[in-house]
């Protein structure tokens, strides 16, 4: 049996359900495991599950004129999904990448609706999350115009600095928005500090 113990902390950061709504909640979620290289969501496919990490982490991209252009990383204890898929019910524009071993809980797109008709509680929940997804996407929007990339670099490891040092470099480059040459000065001149 997985703990839920994590997932319920990060539910509960949203809004406090009561002890019955966790457990009808808590019921009606999936444990997925993913091996490193799978997806989560590729592009063209509808997006029907937003995924708490319980273990892992992964890399949400999207390609043009042949080239990926990586668009984030999340980790363990973070919620990754297609969110514009999600909520529109249209084919998703990007690719999830699982990195590592990872393990999910998913909550489906069909439970969730019905739990946020059921629980006035449940659509709090619902709106606060799009709320964060907004916060978030405009957050690293903001980082992206007024961080320089070695302080953009310095934010990404410290959310998961063990990882950061295996992704390979073209990802974090494209992340960042930079060329891989200056990604790797970046990175000598902080292995030197």
């Amino acid at each position: 049996m997985t703990d839920l113990s994590s997932f319920q902390r990060a539910i509960y950061k949203f809004y406090p359900l009561s002890l019955a709504e966790w457990e009808d909640f808590s019921t009606k979620v999936i444990i997925k495991k993913f091996n490193k290289g799978d997806f989560l969501i590729r592009e063209g496919q509808v997006e029907n599950f937003i995924y708490f990490l319980q273990k892992g982490a992964t890399r949400s991209y999207f390609i043009k004129d042949g080239k990926e252009f990586t668009v984030d990383f999340l980790f363990e204890g973070e919620m990754v999904t297609a969110y514009y898929s999600f909520i529109t019910r249209e084919p998703s524009t990007i690719f999830i990448e699982v990195l590592e071993d990872t393990e999910v809980i998913a909550i489906p797109y069909r439970f969730l609706q019905e739990f946020y008709a059921k629980y006035h509680n449940g659509d709090k929940i619902g709106r606060l999350i799009a709320e964060y997804q907004y916060m978030k996407r405009l957050r690293k929007e903001m980082e992206l115009l007024s961080r320089t990339a070695e302080e953009r670099y310095a934010a990404l490891m410290e959310r998961n600095p063990v990882l950061i040092q295996q992704i390979s470099v073209k990802h974090l480059s494209s992340y960042l928005g930079i060329q891989p040459e200056s990604l790797s000065r970046i990175r000598r001149q902080q292995s030197r500090n």
